[in-house]
């Protein structure tokens, strides 16, 4: 894996665990030679990723929409121009290039913008637009409901068994990257072209 599209908040929670994990994940990134693929902003967890792996001499590339660039609006992120930036035009272009410049999804605490990120890398998995890792750094046990819910949506027959390998977890950053390295991709529904997205 060369480079991972790293997917986390753009939030800076008062918990001080979670810009510390998303930091520690950065530095540990650059220090094993993997690139970080991000959202490009400066803001919360997002930011704390980038800047550690910049500062532990990593490769980062950030992708961000246009409308995100200078923080217009509320939310809004500023762009991090201290990393290779990447400007696209929408929301799906972004996730396209996410898919397009990295080798598998780690996913980090994050709110609404994360699941988007998260659910539609494992249905392009599911329909052949690739075929990389997706694992989720479930810290803290932030995302002990979610993977029980993936369980349940299994269980009920909402995804097929095949498919029921694609996200993986781990409370700990190294044995879900070895996981991830060892990845055996899914048979998909279908073979979706890539170029297409």
């Amino acid at each position: 894996m060369k480079r991972l599209a790293v997917y986390c908040g753009s939030a800076t929670p008062a918990d001080p665990r979670y810009i510390e994990l998303a930091r520690d994940v950065g530095t540990a990134l650059a220090q094993q030679g993997i690139g970080v693929v991000y959202g490009g902003g400066r803001l919360g967890l997002m930011g704390a990723v980038a800047g550690a792996a910049l500062l532990a001499g990593g490769e980062v590339i950030g992708v961000i929409p246009e409308a995100l660039v200078g923080g217009q609006g509320r939310g809004g992120e500023v762009a991090n121009y201290d990393c290779e930036l990447t400007i696209v035009g929408t929301m799906h272009e972004r996730k396209a290039e996410f898919t397009r410049l990295s080798d598998g999804f780690l996913v980090l605490p994050g709110g609404v913008g994360t699941m988007d990120e998260l659910w539609e890398a494992v249905s392009w998995s599911q329909l052949g637009y690739h075929s990389k890792p997706v694992g989720i750094l479930n810290a803290f046990g932030f995302y002990d409901g979610l993977l029980a819910f993936n369980r349940h949506m299994a269980e009920v027959g909402f995804v097929r068994p095949a498919h029921q390998g694609i996200i993986m977890d781990d409370t700990q950053l190294d044995p879900l990257l070895a996981r991830m390295r060892a990845y055996q991709p899914v048979v998909p529904i279908v073979r979706m072209d890539p170029s297409t997205l």
